[in-house]
């Protein structure tokens, strides 16, 4: 019987080796990897910026806007606030004088959606996007480059 022991105790010792140096491969191989990446980070110049990276714009926050959803029953509802990223600082003074334009724009297309229209992300992007087209239809200084929900509630 001492045999039998003594063999199975060998195999899974064997078989705990295995895994062991097979993870530890496989840790060695992630670190490498990763060391790598952060040498190509370094070789980049340190006073440079990504090319891909656009500066952001001068930022124009809106009051939160709280609108009944298009569902059967009205029993839901959405609380939105978002900040509207301007493509140039002269547009701060028309979106001003335009405020109830504006704001009278987004509360028009806000209570037409359902949730289901706006509970996937694509949902929100289209929301976003509408909105947005909506806005840059009637501006004349400029145009709204990007718009950023801060806060985003359905109930």
């Amino acid at each position: 019987m001492s045999n039998k022991v003594l063999i199975l105790l060998i195999g899974v010792l064997a078989i705990f080796m295995l895994g062991m140096g097979g993870g530890l491969f496989m840790m060695w191989n992630q670190l490498s990897a990763m060391n790598v990446q952060s040498h190509a980070n370094v070789d980049e110049q340190p006073g440079q910026e990504a090319t891909l990276e656009q500066p952001l714009g001068p930022i124009y926050a809106l009051e939160t806007f709280i609108v009944n959803l298009a569902d059967k029953g009205g029993n839901r509802y959405l609380r939105i606030t978002m900040d509207l990223e301007l493509g140039n600082p002269e547009l701060e003074s028309e979106i001003q004088k335009r405020l109830p334009q504006v704001r009278d724009s987004i509360l028009m297309i806000l209570p037409s959606k359902r949730f289901d229209d706006i509970s996937p992300v694509a949902g929100k992007i289209a929301l976003r996007d509408e909105i947005m087209e909506t806005l840059n239809g009637f501006l004349i200084q400029g145009k709204i480059s990007n718009i950023y929900f801060k806060e985003f509630v359905v109930q």
